[in-house]
């Protein structure tokens, strides 16, 4: 989701004094017995389980440290990132781990925040209806455009249905009309996940049709003047107040040579009961017309001579944000490399919420930057391998995955001999988990090398329980991905050890509804991690096979990414 921060001042403070109050156990037993498990002719029997206790103590630490408040919410380019950025690198340094992009450990991310005041009013008037809808209650609007000032005034307004062209599917909601100049209304999600039918784009699985971002891409594609995507909890996948939290202050994009003017003046969404009223007023029905935008073959439906006018003001300021990259060179083929990420950066300070206002991300995504520190020393551990093993802690993800974007279009080592990405997004704080859910599941041979692992464990694999809500698309994995490289994004499920299946399920389902890019999403030194470091060993025992051979793994045949990486073969030879 994207990204809201405002900075506040903050006292210095001394990451040696933070490392001097932990001591960090040796890992070397542990993962000396792991690479056993790791070879060919090592039994794969479903009674080992590792021992976690000392990797649950290096997460606990850095957890702390992390998602404090001393850190402020980690936002990109505010105090909160540089104290960020700066416990990184000195806890790589410490552990013996070099810098990964030449002799500095960071990647400069350049950056623009854009910040729309929030007196903004969506104004609606028609003949027979007028509303002034309210910013972050009733709708929220921004835009992409790096400019002060951006304004839609007296723009006709056209339902869309879900706002897709997909010509592979005989799918084009946009056929027959022209909305240059004017102002779209789009369902969130896809006609697959509205109709439950498996031969519809992915039935209840989301495909990149139904996220946010497309809608937003296909609508600039169109010529559009405003986008407007109707909230609803179900096909979204969380509430609205994520979405007036996560868009109103601050919200950082990558800078553009031409400003974004390439994109629609205004981007937003409106509350459910908005979009009902504005249907009712046009003299039409939304249940009805969602339902009919769900078949092939619907047409667009103007809403009557209702006409929609909006003026952001923006505060616009441009910035260096940065990855931070560490790494082990291999000793035979350091051209090769397998990456870790995980993302470092959260939601950081809403002055405008009264209380608590700091967003510490402890789980989303502390957990996974800790994960990156924890898998360091245990490579450290291990000592280096015939390929380099790179750990980067991306910026900005929470802006639209913004820092594995940057990295993608500008990567330190060639994506052509990249053999794998292992991302970490929101670790298991649950304790131990029977099963292991592959997000994107069926979609690159790095899941055999899990499913081997994770037999090891005693454990199981399976698909997605709400694929209808596009992690696929949701985390930094993604745009490795998008570039060819296979990519693994694996994590724990719900079937608890201890408490079973629903349990686990209500604790999934509780932090969604509760802590979720919400100020409560905060550490607590209770959490059970037994689970989360097993998961941890699942990671480190594919990247260190992976470390060793000199095989290539690559996408199943049939998925969208695999002809990208067959073309690069060649320079893998």
């Amino acid at each position: 989701m994207p990204l809201f921060w405002a900075p506040l001042p903050i006292q210095a403070n001394s990451n040696e004094n933070n490392m001097k109050q932990f001591k960090l156990l040796s890992l070397a037993a542990i993962a000396g017995t792991l690479i056993i498990a790791c070879n060919d002719d090592a039994p794969t029997s479903t009674e080992q389980t590792p021992d976690t206790t000392e990797v649950e103590a290096i997460l606990h630490q850095h957890i702390a440290v992390l998602a404090s408040d001393e850190y402020e919410g980690r936002a990109p380019a505010t105090p909160g990132e540089e104290k960020t950025i700066s416990y990184l690198e000195n806890e790589f340094r410490s552990l013996g781990i070099g810098p990964g992009n030449g002799d500095s450990y960071f990647q400069s991310v350049s950056v623009t925040e854009i910040t729309t005041a929030s007196d903004a009013v969506l104004t609606l008037k028609g003949s027979s209806y007028e509303a002034q809808l309210n910013y972050t209650t009733e709708m929220i609007v921004g835009s992409q455009q790096q400019i002060p000032s951006v304004a839609v005034f007296d723009s006709d307004i056209v339902f869309v249905g879900y706002g897709v062209v997909a010509p592979e599917r005989n799918w084009n909601d946009y056929a027959g009309i022209d909305v240059t100049g004017k102002t779209v209304v789009i369902l969130v999600n896809d006609p697959g996940y509205a109709t439950q039918d498996p031969e519809l784009f992915n039935g209840n699985a989301m495909t990149y049709y139904g996220r946010w971002t497309y809608k937003y891409e296909e609508a600039a594609r169109q010529g559009v003047a405003a986008a407007l995507i109707v909230h609803e909890t179900g096909p979204a996948g969380y509430g609205w107040e994520v979405v007036s939290s996560s868009w109103s202050g601050p919200q950082i994009g990558l800078q553009a040579a031409n400003l974004n003017l390439d994109k629609t003046d205004i981007e937003g969404w409106l509350t459910l009961d908005s979009a009902e009223a504005l249907f009712a007023g046009a003299g039409l029905d939304y249940q009805e017309l969602k339902t009919a935008a769900a078949q092939r073959g619907f047409s667009a439906v103007p809403l009557a001579d209702i006409k929609a006018s909006v003026s952001i003001q923006n505060s616009v300021r441009s910035s260096e944000s940065q990855n931070v990259v560490a790494m082990i060179p291999g000793t035979e083929r350091p051209e090769e490399t397998i990456i870790y990420t995980a993302h470092w950066d959260h939601l950081g300070v809403n002055p405008e919420i009264p209380g608590d206002n700091i967003y510490n991300g402890a789980a989303d995504n502390a957990t996974g930057t800790a994960a990156l520190l924890a898998l360091a020393k245990l490579h450290s551990d291990q000592g280096p391998a015939a390929r380099s093993v790179v750990f980067l802690a991306v910026t900005a993800e929470e802006s639209g995955l913004l820092g594995s974007r940057w990295y993608a279009e500008h990567p330190i080592f060639p994506l052509e001999t990249t053999v794998a990405n292992i991302n970490i997004d929101v670790l298991n704080t649950y304790g131990p988990m029977k099963d292991i859910v592959v997000v994107g599941n069926g979609s690159s041979e790095l899941e055999n090398y899990l499913e081997e692992v994770v037999t090891a464990q005693g454990r199981y694999l399976i698909e997605e329980p709400t694929p209808e809500r596009g992690y696929y698309y949701r985390s930094d994995h993604f745009n490795f991905a998008k570039a060819g490289v296979p990519a693994l994004y694996a994590e724990s499920g719900e079937d608890s050890v201890e408490f079973g299946k629903e349990w686990g399920a209500e604790q999934a389902q509780d932090y969604t509804d509760n802590r979720y890019h919400a100020p409560s999403d905060e550490y607590d030194p209770n959490w059970n991690l037994t689970g989360a470091g097993q998961d941890i060993f699942l990671y480190f025992n594919i990247a260190n096979k992976l470390s060793r051979e000199s095989t290539f793994p690559n996408w199943f045949e049939g998925n969208e990414f695999k002809a990208i990486r067959d073309t690069s073969q060649s320079a893998r030879q």
